[in-house]
């Protein structure tokens, strides 16, 4: 622990923690729900009320979600109000939010609290309030490369969460009920926690120190343990892409097998999986960032700015530079927006 610095939350104690969510629009309806609704169950399992929280929002109107649903917040963020855990939550839009103001209430409620911390986007309010200076955080994997550059005084991890004295980070909604059931099973004991995850029927098969994946597998039971070996090495090589060849050698397995698998399992072939990987991660850039096109093609692995254009309109309908025109939105039409796009690409 450094010197100074305030006995941690995660450990062993039954006293009412006092809990406040500061909740952006533009966050993800599955993050707050993954921050709030553990702590609600264990107040239930527990019979009383040992975790306080409460949920606000900058202006004390109710932010609105990706998916366009609205939280109902208790109030406005009041930096001069008591509370032991500060817990940011965060999505598109977060640079909006960066105020002086906020930034300077962000660092007096952090003074005086217990722990404080960013739930996926939210690490960048942090991170911008100086909280995270000289410590390890983590942040959602689409942003750990341009976190990592606005940030360079923090040891960003990839990991699913990751708590340095009395500052927590996670990297997206399932990080963050890890990380809950972690402050759970620390202040109440492993029973209540298991108690917690059998409600909503989790099972925690991660460690925090688990690297966060671009692709998501879950468990792939009944499906072709080689199927997700190809699938890793593709997230692992999309600003260079390997061959379906080689990707079939490194999983030990013929090209034509390969092939073969991807048609059981996924419905389309290795190839044709690929492309859709790599122009996944190229329509995030270009809709969260300010990169330049042909940086974008380079790291997604196409020869030329031209070549990635063509065939980014052949998935999503329009050329890159006119969906980026068109992103600045609000977040509710932001979330039409990435529906329709997943529709196109997925078919």
């Amino acid at each position: 622990m450094i010197k100074n610095e305030k006995p941690t939350i995660f450990r062993a104690e039954r006293l009412p923690l006092k809990v406040t969510l500061l909740v952006f629009s533009g966050s993800s309806i599955m993050c707050v729900a993954s921050a709030v609704d553990p702590l609600r169950a264990a107040n239930r399992i527990a019979g009383e009320t040992l975790f306080d929280f409460r949920l606000v929002s900058v202006t004390g109107e109710a932010p609105v979600t990706t998916c366009g649903l609205p939280v109902a917040v208790s109030g406005r963020f009041d930096a001069a109000d008591t509370t032991d855990m500060l817990v940011v939550v965060a999505g598109f839009g977060t640079q909006n939010h960066a105020t002086s103001a906020l930034l300077s209430g962000l660092r007096r409620a952090a003074r005086a609290a217990r722990a404080c911390g960013g739930v996926e986007a939210g690490t960048w309010l942090v991170a911008r309030a100086g909280l995270l200076e000289g410590r390890s955080a983590t942040t959602h994997w689409e942003d750990m490369e341009d976190f990592s550059s606005a940030f360079p005084g923090v040891d960003v991890r990839p990991d699913r969460y990751v708590i340095d004295g009395p500052v927590f980070t996670t990297g997206g909604a399932s990080p963050t009920f890890d990380l809950m059931l972690h402050l759970i099973r620390t202040r109440l004991g492993m029973a209540v926690a298991l108690d917690v995850a059998s409600v909503f029927i989790y099972d925690q098969a991660r460690a925090a120190t688990d690297a966060q994946p671009l692709v998501s597998l879950g468990r792939l039971d009944g499906y072709d343990p080689r199927l997700a070996q190809a699938i890793r090495l593709m997230e692992a090589h999309v600003d260079q892409p390997l061959t379906i060849a080689a990707v079939a050698k490194r999983a030990g397995v013929t090209a034509r097998t390969l092939e073969s698998i991807f048609r059981k399992s996924i419905g389309e072939t290795p190839g044709a999986y690929y492309l859709r990987l790599r122009l996944g991660a190229a329509r995030r850039l270009v809709v969260d960032t300010r990169i330049a096109m042909a940086d974008i093609a380079g790291r997604t692995g196409f020869s030329s700015a031209a070549a990635f254009s063509r065939a980014f309109s052949r998935a999503f309908g329009e050329a890159p530079v006119r969906l980026r025109r068109g992103s600045c939105m609000s977040p509710k039409s932001l979330a039409t927006g990435l529906t329709r796009a997943c529709v196109a690409v997925l078919g």
